[in-house]
């Protein structure tokens, strides 16, 4: 499973570059700036994709769909499915702005699925929430 992460982190990367953001050269020599700007460059596209995924559902409390029952209804399978796809390029763009990789990427993904099935395993609650357990996770 890493390798097709592996694989989809190298063509986004090509796809990046064409479109003139480098994110293998920003790996190489990183400039907070850059980065920074390009991160909230896909910040803001993954927050338009999220808002087209949510037009795939009736999301509008006030719409006659959700007066019948029928509120967050999926009405757009295959949008929706599009959209998914969507924000993945932009979640890895956003990865690779901040210098992970692939394997990261899923060193990551294990560390904080840790620390998610313990806070499951402790009661989690939002009233005693803090990130203290968040600050063991790193590259």
């Amino acid at each position: 499973m890493t390798d097709r992460l592996e694989d989809m982190f190298e063509l986004q990367s090509a796809l990046n570059k064409r479109i003139g953001y480098d994110t293998k050269a920003l790996r190489e020599k990183f400039d907070p700036h850059l980065a920074g700007t390009w991160l909230n460059d896909y910040i803001s596209a993954a927050s338009n994709e999220l808002e087209e995924l949510r037009d795939s559902t009736f999301w509008k409390h006030w719409c006659s769909e959700a007066q019948h029952g029928r509120r967050f209804e999926i009405h757009d399978l295959q949008n929706a499915r599009v959209e998914v796809i969507d924000l993945l390029f932009f979640w890895i763009s956003m990865a690779q702005c901040v210098g992970l990789t692939a394997e990261d990427v899923h060193n990551l993904y294990l560390q904080k699925l840790d620390v998610n099935h313990q806070r499951q395993s402790n009661d989690y609650s939002m009233k005693s929430k803090d990130e203290s357990d968040n600050k063991s996770i790193g590259v």
